[in-house]
């Protein structure tokens, strides 16, 4: 049985990550005011290439490309997301799919069911959550705006693991897909979502890059 000392490092570990990339990103937000660097001007040029970065667990993975993000499901009118937490070092490993910021999008016809996968293959907590626009200011994300569109637990997140959720969205609008621990989608950790009306299939865009349609 673990030691009282073990459990209280087990317990506050995903809290004594979450500081120290606050830190670090408080840090590097005063630097680009004072000085934008090229990262700024080219905000996407490195989100093609999976993170190898030291704590990256690779097989969780393994085989994935871009390719992976977007699918058609099995049964008519439904769709698979794989959404990867910390794909690439953008945004200080702050990134669905290696973006932040809304710099990815999916666009996904109303009323089809969208089956998600998330994984986060790194040591530092994150979560993923369907949220309106205007939470992603909240420090605290509430609860997804449509039922079951979050992983659980997701004001804790969770490191070096996977889950998966699926929703049906009736509504049409601009959401996100953000990481739901505490401040981490203040600070950037997040992609858009579009439900819309005249959608006639899935899509992604990725950065600049050409719209990605839905394939099986």
């Amino acid at each position: 049985m673990p030691t009282p000392s073990l459990r209280w490092v087990e317990r506050f570990r995903p809290f004594f990550w979450s500081v120290v990339l606050s830190v670090t990103l408080n840090s590097r937000a005063t630097e680009l005011a004072t000085a934008p660097s090229q990262a700024a001007d080219h905000p996407h040029a490195a989100a093609s290439v999976p993170n190898s970065a030291s704590g990256i667990r690779p097989t969780l993975i393994a085989g994935v490309t871009e390719r992976d993000f977007l699918k058609l499901g099995d049964k008519p009118k439904t769709v698979r997301l794989l959404v990867v937490a910390t794909w690439t070092d953008d945004n200080y490993g702050m990134n669905f799919n290696g973006h932040s910021r809304g710099g990815a999008l999916y666009t996904v016809p109303k009323g089809w069911t969208v089956e998600v996968t998330y994984i986060n293959p790194g040591p530092v907590p994150h979560s993923l959550i369907v949220i309106e626009k205007s939470a992603l200011k909240k420090i605290q994300i509430p609860e997804p705006y449509f039922k079951g569109a979050a992983v659980p637990n997701h004001v804790q997140g969770m490191s070096y693991d996977r889950a998966s959720f699926t929703f049906t969205p009736g509504e049409a609008g601009e959401f996100a897909l953000a990481c739901g621990f505490p401040t981490h989608a203040l600070n950037g950790h997040w992609i858009g979502l579009d439900i819309a009306e005249d959608a006639s299939e899935p899509t992604l865009k990725l950065g600049d890059k050409p719209v990605m349609k839905a394939t099986r």
